[in-house]
Parts: C-alpha cells; structure tokens; sequence
C-alpha cells in the first residue's frame, strides 16, 4: 500500500507577512539615529529614565506620522480645518495602522465642561429626559444647562408664486435649560470693588489695580475718549451714573482719535475676558488678582445645579435629570438599570454600557456634574479611554501614555486587564510606562537611554520582559528594586489638626497628620485623599500645595523664564557691562530684529505643513548681534542660556560670575535631577516627568513650613525616586514639615509616617482606615494597601 505524500503547508498570503512597525532612523528631538522592529496586535512597553526620549519615539515619531498620514486623505479644504502637522525627522516608517492617542493632557480647563458633556452620558440623559420625563417640557435641549432659552418676534416675508410675497408677523421660541441667573454656570460672582480700584485716586493716577489696566496704553485712550467721566477726578467723587458708566457699563461703539473702538465697563469686561476661564488655566498673577478680588458663591435660584426651573420640575421616577448627574456613577448604573421602558431601551442599553465602562475602568466614584477641569491627569486619561473599551474597531494601535498614572496598586491590576483587552481583539498596543507592573505584562520592551536628554535617545535594550532583568541597563537593574522599611521612624515635632472633614466623599473626619516628619496618605484612587488636603490643609498659614497641574509653557518659555532664573542673570549682564537689563530678554529689547526673538522662521504653506527654519541672522540664538558682545564671566548670553543647570551651577558659584540669586535657583533644579536640561531648552520639549520637577523645584522656593506634594513620582523612572526620596528627606531634615499623597510602595515605605484613606472608593470611602508607621501597617494587612506594600517589601 502506497503512503499517501505529506500536503505541502499552504504558502502564506502576502497579506499576512505585514506584522511588524519598522522605524528607521529617527532624530526628533533628541532620538539619535532609532531604528526598531516592532511587532503588530502585541503590547509593547517602553521604558527609559524620564527625558531619555520615549515620548519622542512613540508620540512624536510613530503616532504623529499616523495621524499626519491620515489628515492627508481629506482634502485641502477639510485640511485647512485641522492643525497642520509636519512629517517626523525619520527615514523610513513602515506598516503604520490608525493610532489612537490616549494621553496625560487634562481635559479641557473650561468651566462649562463637565464629566458628563466630555463622555455624551449628558447627551444620553438629556434625550432620556425629553421621552420620558414628567411634566413633558420639550427637546433635549431643554435639559441642557449650556443652552439659553430664547424667545424672538419679527416680520417674516413669504414668498408667492409670479414673484408675489406675503409678510407676516412671527414669534420664534427655543426652550433652553440654562438657569438664567448664573447663565448656566452654577455660582454667581461678587466683585470686592477695593481690589478693583483705589477710589481716592483719579483714573489718570493710576486708580486701576486690574492686571493690565494701564494708562498709559490703550485703555488709558478708550477712557479718556469715551467722555463718560472725568480722567482727573477722583473716583469716590463720581456720581452714580459716572461710576455705573466705568464698572457696569454694556458695550458701546466710540470714537477716539479717528478710530472706531469699543467702550465696555470694567466689571463687564473682566466677566468676559477672565471669568469665562478656568481658575486654575489662568496666568498666576492673574488668578492671584481673581482670587482676591472676586468671591464665587452657589447660585441662590439654581442652587448650583446649573439648570433653570422648568428642567427642574421634569423627572422620572421622583429623580430630576440635575439629582441623576450629582449621584455616583455606579449608582446611577444600578438607577437606569431599574428603568423598564421598551420605547428607549437601545438608548438605555447604550446609557448602561458607557456607565458600567466608568466602574470598570475605576471611576465610578465620580458623578456626571463633576467639572471635568477639576479631573486629575489620571483620571482625565481613564476618562479618555471609555470610548475605546467597548469600540469594535480592530487593527489599531493605541498609544499610552503612562496609564497608571494616580492608580493605587489595586487599581494597577485592573489597568492592566484593560490594556490586554484592547490587544486580545487584534490591536496594538504601545505603552509608555515607568511602573514595574505594567511593564511585567509586555510581549515587548523597548529601553531608551542610557541617560536623559543629550545624554539619552539610543535603544539601549529590545526584546521580553526576562531579556530586559538579564540586561545591564538602568531600567533593568532597577527592574526588580523593592524598597525596605526603615530601622527607625522620625517622632513629630507636633500636629496638624483636622476636625470634621466633609469636603466630598469625607464622612467627618478627625485625623492629626503629623509635623516634622514625611508623612504620606494613601489609599485607592478615589478615596478621599485630595479632598482631605484641598479642604482642610490647602490654604492655612505656611502650607505651600504643589499639585498635579500641567506647565503651560509657549516655545519662547523655558526653564530659566518659568523658575525666574533669567531674572538675577539679567542683572548680572547688565551690571556687569553697564547697560539695560531689557537686552538680555530675547522676548524684548534686545530680541533678533528677523526672527522677533524665536530663534527661528515659520513659513506658513497654507494647507501643507508650516516649515521651520533656523533664522540666519542670528543662527537660532535668538539675539542681536550687538547684545552677543556683552560678556559676564567670558561668556555671553546665548552661550549661558545653552548651558545645561550642572554647569550653569559652577558658573554663577564664584568668581566674575558670582550670582547667589541664580546659584540658588540652579542648586534647586540638580536637586530634583533636571542638572541635565539646558537653561534656555523650550518648555513645549520638555517631557511630562521632567515638566513635574521642574515644577517642584519652582514651588520648593516659596516661603512655607508645611510642604504637600501631590503624587510627586508622576513620570519618574525607578532609578529617579531613590532621588526624589533624597529630596524630601532633606526637606524634612532642615527643620520642615512633608506631606505626600503618593500611590508608589517605594514612597510608602520611605515614610515616617502613613494615613490610609478608604476602604472604597466615592461613598465607600472617605473614611480613615489606618493610623501608624509603615512597618505596623504591613504587620497589620488590615487595609488593600497594607496588604500590598507587605508584597512589594517581601514580608
């Protein structure tokens, strides 16, 4: 009997044989030369100490191309809509898929904007509402609070046939649901009139003490034009109208000099021009002006809810639509998930999904009326990512950035279900992550190192997770770092008292948080942690808060202009060579006359990407010729401002140089471990974790004996918090107070002593769960963090 010969193995489609990224030399910003091979539908982690150009490779290399390549299959009039951007400095990119970025940025700063407008569940209530609510009182709009109601009267001109017309008389009404006492915004303003003026001086003298209200501009010509009141008469001599005219007075088109302007009253313009934004998005002189000045309190009529009095009265089942956006949100799951009304249910189905998304992804402690300015960036990120979980797209490649950010140990194995989820339905999946336990879950590691900034930007390691613990780069030896507890505790000094804490979810708290000593507060994302700082600790006499907020930071801002640095060299320069110091600033006097102090040319190509070139003039020094010629020490300014802190920091110690005011500033930059930034290196390049320090270092210099640092290991490599808990230490050892919030086990062991938040998160939570120092909290185990921290030090 004869064998029957082997089926020869089916020859692979060409289709399938497209299973990798190929990137080949790539150079944006400080990447030198990368060339990598990365596998599509697997999960991909990179690693690096922060600043070593993760962000770089995957956001500004691999997404960024993406994104570019599909903005171009519009057409040049949609493109024109869209922000323009230029193509990566790479060689080659190969088997790019459509990527989703699901990054840090915080949601949008502006006050109208809350959990529930971000995520569509608002929209989805508001249609609910409108179907089923009762009284019936309109359209969805109704229901909203960003929607005015309108009413409007007027001729309407109807045509006839053989060019006949009619006209008729027609009213129009729109029913909107914003509260028209507080225009939707939920508080109403009172204007302290002290901060806004000093009314025994004329306006001429200066009355004004609004930031930007000089004389001696523009404001200064549209007053004295307007010919409402007198210029030189003091202002508690204005008569009512003349006072009503200069504070309240609507917008009204004048005449000054020739020129058509525009006259508004003061309090009527700062409404419009600040309070239209976030507190917190505002420039700090300016918030300090708004904080002082203007006191926010809840809106009498809406009673904060936002909403107007007939959106009120609609409700189903006894709840109106404001009383469902202020419950939990997994409450509010377990509130649609009783309503049993077949006329909507593909809406409640969809309603269900997005709410159950909120619990799955551990955010269903915040309600829908949350403002979404007040998320942190990790929860803004978690926020992001619910659109993403129940999307049937394949074929992807999404790109996060540090996920864990703000999770608590416990929340981290939920994080990383979800990333291998998103995988397991055919996507890839690429992580910038600094956390050993996400980076235990890769298929795929890509080191980037060895150092930060010049010194980083080269692969240092590609391959498994095992290859990456075998492998001699920084991230590998500190792969498996498990901090220990200390032998010994410090013993407070005295006591921080807090009685009857209810800010949020805070069920009456009474705690002592101890002084002269590091004293961290844990517990899950959700738990009260914030709350119990930014209610009762934030705001006392010496408490310095350094919190989570991004650096806002055009291409002229960089770390000398943000840490006030270049204000002491400034001086120097122009003491040292007898001049103004205005020359030394390339945002005024003595700024490159081609390029207006930029260093470089943009050339606008309409549709195509705007082009960057270095100016010619000044070679991208952003100086005058003239200005270069004044030395300080032998070196001129442009020559400091490339600099980096290290050798910035023996420059100005001693000698012709000698500047305490910068030496001081300097010494604090290398003690957070930035001594490898260049002075003057453009904030827009700098990476998340480096943009944190720069930060703390920043705040460190304010007068305070209380110091609360929120999650300061946000970005951090696990070779910069042995740094970090250096810093603190010493903070702590010279005599002040540290308080951190902090999730990261190394931090929690470091401590003196620790407050554990919890058990839940949102009304679960808010109580407190454990008092004492680390070691009598792993020996306890009693709380999830206990219980973690005893399986991070291996008790």
């Amino acid at each position: 009997m004869t064998k029957k010969a082997a089926a020869p193995a089916p020859e692979q489609h060409a289709a399938d044989s497209h299973d990798l990224i190929r990137v080949q030399g790539a150079r944006e910003n400080n990447l030198k030369d990368v060339s990598i091979e990365l596998p599509k539908r697997r999960l991909t982690v990179f690693t690096g100490v922060s600043g070593s150009g993760k962000s770089s490779l995957v956001f500004g290399t691999i997404a960024a191309e993406s994104q570019r390549m599909i903005n171009e299959t519009y057409s040049a009039f949609v493109q024109g809509f869209m922000p323009t951007l230029s193509r990566p400095e790479v060689d080659v990119l190969e088997g790019l898929t459509t990527a989703i970025i699901v990054d840090q940025e915080r949601m949008g700063a502006n006050p109208r904007s809350t959990v529930g407008t971000a995520t569509d569940a608002n929209a989805m209530l508001r249609i609910l509402f409108s179907r089923l609510g009762q009284p019936h009182i309109g359209s969805p709009n109704a229901y909203s609070f960003n929607v005015p109601s309108v009413k409007a009267s007027g001729a309407i001109t109807i045509e006839r046939g053989e060019g006949k017309t009619k006209t008729e008389k027609a009213t129009f009404n729109r029913l909107g649901g914003m509260c028209p006492r507080c225009d939707g915004m939920g508080s109403v303003t009172d204007f302290d009139l002290s901060a806004l003026y000093d009314d025994s001086l004329s306006l001429s003298e200066g009355a004004l003490t609004i930031p930007g209200y000089s004389m001696d501009g523009w404001y200064g010509r549209i007053f004295s034009g307007s010919g409402y009141f007198d210029m030189d008469k003091p202002i508690k001599k204005f008569t009512k109208k003349e006072l009503h005219d200069l504070l309240y007075r609507e917008p009204t088109k004048i005449k000054v000099e020739g020129i058509n302007l525009t006259y508004e009253g003061v309090i009527t313009k700062i409404q419009k021009s600040m309070l239209s934004k976030d507190v917190e998005a505002m420039q700090p002189h300016i918030r300090a002006f708004v904080q002082r000045a203007v006191t926010f309190t809840t809106c009498p009529e809406c009673d904060g809810t936002r909403l107007s009095k007939g959106a009120r009265s609609s409700k189903i089942e006894g709840k109106n639509i404001a009383d469902v956006c202020s419950m939990q949100i997994s409450d509010l799951a377990d509130w649609v998930r009783g309503l049993d009304e077949p006329s909507v249910a593909p809406l409640l189905t969809g309603l269900q999904h997005l709410l159950d998304s909120f619990a799955e992804i551990g955010l269903g402690y915040l309600s829908l009326d949350r403002p979404s300015g007040t998320l942190s960036g990790g929860e803004a990120q978690r926020t992001k990512m619910i659109r993403h979980l129940g999307s049937s797209l394949t074929d992807v490649t999404y790109v996060f950035d540090e996920p864990t950010i703000g999770l608590h140990p416990h929340d981290i194995e939920r994080m990383n279900d979800l990333l291998l989820q998103l995988r397991d339905k055919g996507n890839t999946v690429l992580v910038v992550e600094h956390k050993p336990e996400t980076i235990a879950i890769a298929d795929h590691v890509v080191d980037l190192g060895p150092g930060a900034g010049t010194a980083g930007g080269t692969v240092c390691f590609e391959g498994t997770v095992e290859g990456l613990r075998g492998s001699d780069t920084t991230t590998g030896r500190h792969l498996d770092d498990r901090a220990t507890l200390k032998e010994s505790v410090r013993s407070s000094s005295g006591t921080l008292e807090i009685r009857g804490a209810s800010t949020h979810n805070l069920q009456d708290v009474h705690v002592d948080l101890p002084l002269g000593v590091l004293c961290v507060l844990t517990g899950v994302a959700g738990s009260g942690k914030s709350s119990l700082i930014h209610g009762s600790v934030a705001g006392r006499d010496g408490v310095v808060v350094i919190d989570q907020g991004a650096i806002r930071g055009s291409r002229r801002s960089n770390p000398a202009t943000y840490t006030g640095l270049l204000e002491p060299i400034r001086k120097a320069f122009a003491k040292a060579n007898g001049v103004k110091p205005a020359l030394f600033s390339s945002n005024s006097e003595g700024a490159c006359p081609a390029c207006n102090g930029a260093g470089v040319i943009y050339t606008d190509l309409g549709v195509m990407a705007t082009v960057e070139s270095t100016c010619e003039e000044c070679e991208g020094k952003r100086f005058q010729a003239s200005v270069l010629e004044y030395t300080l020490g032998g070196r001129n300014i442009a020559e400091v401002l490339a600099m980096p802190v290290t050798e910035a920091e023996e420059f100005f110690e001693d000698g012709e140089a000698r500047t305490p005011a910068a030496h001081k500033i300097l010494d604090r930059l290398a003690d957070v471990g930035l001594g490898y930034l260049t002075l003057g290196q453009p904030l827009t390049t700098l990476s998340g974790g480096e943009r944190q320090r720069l930060k703390l270092a920043t705040q460190m210099a304010e007068k305070g004996d209380v110091y609360v640092l929120d999650e300061p290991t946000t970005g951090l490599h696990l070779a910069d918090v042995e740094q970090l808990l250096g810093l603190l230490d010493r903070l702590v050892d010279s005599g002040k107070s540290v308080i951190v919030i902090e999730h990261h086990q190394a931090v929690m062991a470091h401590a003196d002593w620790i407050i554990d938040l919890g058990p839940g998160a949102g009304h679960d939570g808010g109580r407190i769960v454990f008092e004492g120092t680390p070691a009598d909290l792993v020996a306890a185990r009693s709380t999830l963090t206990g219980e973690h921290l005893a399986a991070y030090v291996g008790t």
